[in-house]
C-alpha cells in the first residue's frame, strides 16, 4: 500500500512536482542576493534616526518599509509625482531603483499559479500535496528498505538508480516535507480557508489635532531599532486628524503626529505570528540561509523522478505481472516474495497462477509488505524468499523480520518458507532458513516443513508444489519455465592456459565487449556498464540453468574477462576451456554490487586462491587512483597456475598494488594463504587499523580458512571479521 501510494503520485505528478520544485530552488537565490546587496544599517539605529534622516532627504516621504532581507524601501511624491527608492539608511537617501525585479516576477508567477490565476494556484497546491504524499510515504520506505529508523543512514547496496534515489531521499525529505506543507498553508490562506487571526487596533477618533512633533520625541520610535521595522506610514498631508501608523515584529500601533504618543496597539495574534514564521520557511524572506539549503534540497525532485521512473521501468521488466491478484483483505492465500534479481518472482508467479486457477483467492506482495493486520480472511501464508550475499535479506524483504518480531502471530494462520538459491555458495538459502526459524520462535505454526530449491530447479519446486497441495487439500502442479535474462553473444578474443601440468586446467579467458545502445549505457543496463566483481551468467549448450562466474574486468577495460577452472563433469567449464579464439558463448550480466570495492582512499587487503584471483585482478587493473593494495594469492605451484604472473609486475611497478604475497600448497613445504596472513599478522593488523577493507574471493574452505586466521590475527587488538563485516569493511565472493 506505501509503495502504490508512493508510485502513483509521483509518476503522475512528476511534472508538475519538478516545475514547482525547480521554480522555487531558483526563487530560493533571491533572498540571499536582496540580503547581500541591502545596504546595512547600523545595528543601534532607531526608526526614530531612520525616519528623521529619509524625511530630510526625501520630504515628501509617505511611506517607509523594511524587507526580511534588511532592504529599507522609501516611497514619496515630489511635484506631485511618485518615487520609489532603496534606501542607505546611513544617509537617508535613495540610492536603488525599487522597481520589482522582472526575473522575480516572473519566476514568482510561475511557481504560485502558472499564471493561471486560481486555477493555477490549485494545480500548484495539488502538486505541493503530491509532494507532501512523496516525503511522507518514501520515508517510510525507506526506513522499511535499511531495516529501522537507527539504521536511517546505513550503507545502501543494488542497483545504482535506487541507491541515488535513496540518498538523496535521505537528505532532502525532511526540507521537502517542510517546503510542501508551508506551501499548503499558504495556498489555504490565499483562499482564507485559514481564521483571520489579524490583530488590528481600532483607529484612534481623538487625536491631539497637533502636528510637527520630532521624529525623537516619539518614544515608541526612538526605543524601536531599525532591525525590528516593518513600515511606517506618514500622516496625509495637512491632516492633523491623521496619525503615523506603525508595524514592528512586534505588532501595530497608531502615534499622534502632534505629542509622539502611542494612541492605540495590538500585539500580533498567534496565528498571525505562525503565518508569518510559515512565510519565512517558505520563502526565505529573513532567513535566507535556510532558503538556499530547501532550494538546494528541491534540486534533488528532478534526479528522484528520473530514478523514480528508471526504478519503476525496472520493476514492471523485473516483475511478472499477476492477474487476478485479489486484495490482501480478500485472499485466502497471502503469499510473499522476497527477491533480489526478480527470478524469485518467477516462481511466486507460477504459483500464484497455479493457486488461482484451483478457485484459490491469492493476494502475493513483496516480503517487505507484510502486514497481518490486513489478513483477515488469511487461511495459510506462503513465503519464497531468496538469499543476498552473506545471508542478507534481498531487496523487497528488507525489515521483514523486525515487522516480524514487532507484529502478533496470526495462530490461526499457518506457515510455509520456501528457499530459493544456489548450493555452490555457502550462504545458500540461509536468509529463508532465518525466516523460518524466526517465525517458529514466534511460534507460528507451520503448514509445511521448510524447503528449498536449488539453482531454479523446476522439478523440485514442482514436488514443493505437490507437498503444498496435499496439505491444502487440492491437486496442485506447479510447472514452472525460467524466464532468463536478456542474453548477448560473448565472441572470444584471447585466452592464457594454466594448470595442465597440475591436471587442473585452467584459462583467462577475454571475450570482446558486446555492442551496447546509449540508452543501455545511460541506464547501465545489461552490458552498458560493469565492474569487476560482478557476475556473467553463461548459459551452456543443453542446459537451461546458468553459470555464474566472477568478472576480472571493468566497462572501462574494453573487454569481458574471466577465469575459469575446468571441473570434472562439469558441463559449463567444460565448454568454456575448450572453447577456441573466435567463437561464441551466449552470456548475460548480473550486479553484484557487494563485490565493489568502495571509493575511500583506505587500503585495501584482497585474498583469493585459484580462479578466485579474476575479480581481484580486475579490481588491481582498474586502480588508477593507485590506492594502497596488498594481495594475497594463493595457487598450486608459480610454474603452473601463476594466474595474472606477468600482469602483477606491471601493477606493482606502475603503483597500482603495493604489496604481493604468494603461498604455494604443492611444493615441499605447503603454504596456503591463511598461512600467509599469519606470516604477516603484524602488517595485517596496522592495516586494518588504518581502516583497510577486506576483500575475499574463492572456494568456501579457502574462505572459512582465511575467516578462521583473521579471528586469531585481530583477537589481540579486539577485533573480529564479523565487526568488520558490519562495518562493511569484510566482504566475500565464495563459491
Amino acid at each position: 500500500m506505501i509503495r502504490k501510494l508512493h508510485r502513483w503520485p509521483g509518476l503522475l505528478a512528476l511534472a508538475l512536482v519538478t516545475l514547482l520544485a525547480l521554480s522555487g530552488a531558483a526563487l530560493s537565490i533571491f533572498p540571499s542576493l536582496e540580503h547581500l546587496s541591502a545596504p546595512q544599517t547600523v545595528s543601534d539605529q532607531s526608526v526614530a534616526d531612520l525616519a528623521t534622516r529619509i524625511q530630510s532627504a526625501l520630504p515628501g516621504v509617505e511611506q517607509i518599509k523594511r524587507a526580511p532581507s534588511g532592504q529599507i524601501t522609501a516611497y514619496w511624491f515630489k511635484d506631485g509625482t511618485p518615487g520609489a527608492g532603496i534606501i542607505d539608511p546611513l544617509t537617508g537617501q535613495a540610492v536603488a531603483s525599487a522597481d520589482p525585479n522582472p526575473v522575480l516576477r516572473w519566476l514568482t508567477n510561475l511557481h504560485r499559479s502558472l499564471f493561471l490565476g486560481d486555477g493555477g494556484r490549485i494545480a500548484m497546491a495539488v502538486g505541493a500535496l503530491a509532494m507532501l504524499v512523496l516525503s511522507i510515504s518514501g520515508t517510510l520506505l525507506v526506513v522499511r528498505r535499511v531495516g529501522g529508523w537507527r539504521r536511517w543512514f546505513a550503507p545502501l547496496r543494488g542497483p545504482w538508480a535506487g541507491r541515488i534515489h535513496v540518498e538523496l531521499a535521505r537528505v532532502a525529505v525532511l526540507g521537502l516535507a517542510l517546503s510542501s506543507v508551508t506551501a499548503l498553508w499558504m495556498t489555504s490562506s490565499t483562499f482564507d480557508l485559514l481564521p483571520d487571526g489579524e490583530a488590528i487596533p481600532a483607529f484612534p477618533t481623538e487625536t491631539s489635532g497637533e502636528t510637527g512633533a520630532a521624529f525623537a520625541a516619539m518614544e515608541r520610535l526612538a526605543s524601536t531599532p531599525v532591525s525590528e521595522l516593518r513600515e511606517l506610514s506618514f500622516p496625509y498631508p495637512d491632516d492633523a486628524s491623521d496619525v503615523f501608523s506603525l508595524t514592528t515584529d512586534q505588532g501595530t500601533g497608531f502615534i499622534d503626529q502632534g505629542t509622539g504618543k502611542m494612541l492605540a496597539w495590538a500585539d500580533l495574534s498567534p496565528m498571525q505570528s505562525l503565518s508569518e514564521t510559515i512565510y519565512m520557511l517558505h520563502t526565505g524572506q529573513g532567513a535566507a540561509l535556510l532558503g538556499l539549503v530547501l532550494g538546494m534540497m528541491a534540486l534533488a525532485i528532478p534526479a528522484m523522478g528520473f530514478t523514480g521512473v528508471l526504478i519503476w521501468l525496472s520493476g514492471r521488466r523485473g516483475r511478472p505481472r499477476l492477474h487476478h491478484n485479489a486484495p490482501a483483505s480478500r485472499a485466502e492465500t497471502i503469499l510473499l516474495v522476497g527477491s533480489e534479481g526478480g527470478s524469485t518472482w518467477g516462481f511466486a508467479a507460477t504459483l500464484h497462477k497455479a493457486l488461482t486457477e484451483v478457485g484459490q483467492t491469492v493476494h502475493a506482495t513483496a516480503l517487505s509488505a507484510f502486514d497481518p493486520s490486513r489478513y483477515g480472511n488469511a487461511k495459510r501464508i506462503l513465503i519464497l524468499a531468496a538469499t543476498y550475499g552473506d545471508g542478507d535479506a534481498p531487496s523487497t524483504a528488507k525489515g521483514f523480520l523486525d515487522q516480524l518480531a514487532k507484529s502478533e502471530v496470526l495462530l490461526n494462520v499457518p506457515l510455509a518458507v520456501l528457499g530459493l538459491g544456489d548450493r555452490s555458495f555457502p550462504a545458500y538459502c540461509a536468509y529463508a532458513q532465518a525466516v523460518s526459524q524466526a517465525a517458529r520462535a514466534k511460534g507460528w505454526s507451520e503448514l509445511l516443513a521448510f524447503h528449498t530449491v536449488d539453482r531454479q530447479s523446476a522439478q523440485e519446486f514442482a514436488r514443493w508444489g505437490r507437498a503444498l497441495g496435499t496439505a491444502m487439500g487440492i491437486p496442485l502442479e506447479l510447472a514452472h519455465h525460467p524466464v532468463q535474462p536478456a542474453t548477448q553473444v560473448l565472441t572470444l578474443i584471447d585466452r592464457r592456459d594454466y594448470g595442465a601440468e597440475v591436471q587442473a586446467p585452467t584459462a583467462i579467458l577475454r571475450f570482446a565487449l558486446p555492442k551496447t545502445s546509449l540508452m543501455q549505457r545511460l541506464m547501465r543496463r545489461g552490458f552498458g556498464r560493469f565492474q569487476a566483481g560482478d557476475l556473467i551468467g553463461i548459459l551452456p549448450e543443453g542446459s537451461a540453468v546458468p553459470r555464474l562466474y566472477s568478472l576480472a574486468s571493468g566497462t572501462h577495460d574494453g573487454f569481458v574477462e574471466i577465469v575459469v577452472k575446468k571441473h570434472p563433469g562439469g558441463l559449463c567449464s567444460g565448454q568454456l576451456i575448450e572453447l577456441k579464439v573466435g567463437e561464441t558463448v551466449t552470456g548475460f550480466l548480473r550486479r553484484n554490487t557487494v563485490f565493489h570495492p568502495d571509493k575511500g582512499r583506505a587500503p585495501l587487503i584482497l585474498i583469493g586462491a585459484g580462479t578466485g584471483i579474476g575479480p581481484l585482478a580486475g579490481i588491481i587493473r582498474g586502480n588508477t587512483r593507485k590506492r594502497p593494495v596488498h594481495l594475497f594469492f594463493g595457487m598450486r605451484h608459480p610454474d603452473s597456475d601463476f594466474l595474472y604472473g606477468s600482469d602483477m609486475r606491471d601493477w606493482k611497478n606502475a603503483g597500482q598494488m603495493t604489496h604481493l604475497t604468494t603461498a604455494v600448497s604443492r611444493t615441499a613445504r605447503p603454504q596456503y594463504v591463511q598461512d600467509a596472513l599469519r606470516s604477516e599478522q603484524s602488517d595485517v593488523i596496522r592495516l586494518i587499523r588504518d581502516g583497510a577493507r577486506v576483500m575475499v574471493c574463492g572456494g568456501r574452505d579457502m574462505a572459512q580458512g582465511v575467516s578462521e586466521a583473521l579471528t586469531d590475527i585481530l583477537a589481540p587488538v579486539g577485533l573480529t571479521p564479523f565487526m568488520l563485516k558490519s562495518e562493511g569493511r569484510y566482504v566475500e565472493d565464495v563459491y
